[in-house]
């Protein structure tokens, strides 16, 4: 997940795309693959989106969502470095 800052140590939980918050996450994941990095990545909290129930901070659709994205950016982060 993402985060946007909106005040000194304020911040708000948002989608993972790099434009829903604060955080360059096509940087973050460039950086590591650029390093050889090989561990895990996860998505960490998520939103309740689309009349989802539960935990606050632990939506399964927002977390399927943001594991989905990481995949596919890693991926063409991958190819894009292969080149």
């Amino acid at each position: 997940m993402n985060i946007k800052i909106t005040g000194d140590r304020q911040f708000e939980e948002v989608g993972h795309p790099t434009a829903c918050g604060s955080i360059d996450m096509y940087g973050v994941a460039k950086a590591l693959v650029e390093k050889g990095w090989d561990g895990y990545v996860r998505p960490d909290h998520g939103r309740m989106i689309w009349g989802e129930k539960g935990r606050y901070g632990y939506g399964l659709f927002d977390r399927a969502l943001g594991a989905t994205y990481l995949v596919g950016l890693f991926e063409a982060l991958e190819k894009e470095c292969k080149k």
